[in-house]
């Protein structure tokens, strides 16, 4: 049985790939950063990660 450890944010338009443990968890969800995890109250594309653009 594989342990998963990694996987993709879940903000939609997110391309990062987050580490379980650094993930930011929020409503049972994980998410790359604060602004992911609270819905880009400041616009898209500030996720903080070079080539992202969500």
């Amino acid at each position: 049985m594989a342990t998963v450890t990694q996987m993709k944010c879940a903000c939609e338009s997110c391309l990062c790939i987050v580490s379980l443990s650094d993930a930011i968890e929020k409503d049972s969800k994980h998410y790359c950063s604060e602004a992911c995890a609270e819905g880009h109250p400041n616009g898209h594309g500030d996720c903080g990660h070079s080539g992202c653009t969500c």
